[in-house]
């Protein structure tokens, strides 16, 4: 399956990050990475924290339309973003999505993995 096509007339899509926008942005965001077109970061946290970093994760993406991929393997939470409307690519919503994330998951007491 293929990613749609952005609508470029329409102006709540934004654009694709270009090279140095995306590391500029990365600079600003510790612990987080491109990977294979995603903004990627993972997270530990004990095993009964999870369930309240979920949730924690699942409000601010619904107050913002904006939603991760999200992976849990024991205590490990990892995320993935990438802005749909614009063709499965990193955009400034993704880069703001993932320092709420990242805020989030410190509150939680998660802590960021290599």
């Amino acid at each position: 399956m293929t990613a749609p096509v952005p609508n470029r007339l329409d102006p709540r899509v934004p654009e694709p990050l270009t090279g140095a926008e995306l590391a500029a942005a990365l600079g600003r965001l510790p612990h987080w990475r491109a990977v294979d077109g995603h903004l990627v970061a993972s997270f530990t946290v004990l095993r009964a924290d999870v369930p309240v970093l979920y949730a924690a994760v699942a409000a601010a993406e619904d107050m913002t339309d904006h939603h991760a991929r999200v992976t849990i393997l024991y205590d490990t939470v990892t995320f993935a973003l990438t802005t749909h409307d614009a063709g499965d690519r990193i955009t400034v919503r993704d880069t703001a999505a993932a320092a709420v994330l990242g805020c989030l998951a410190a509150q939680c007491g998660a802590a960021p993995t290599p």
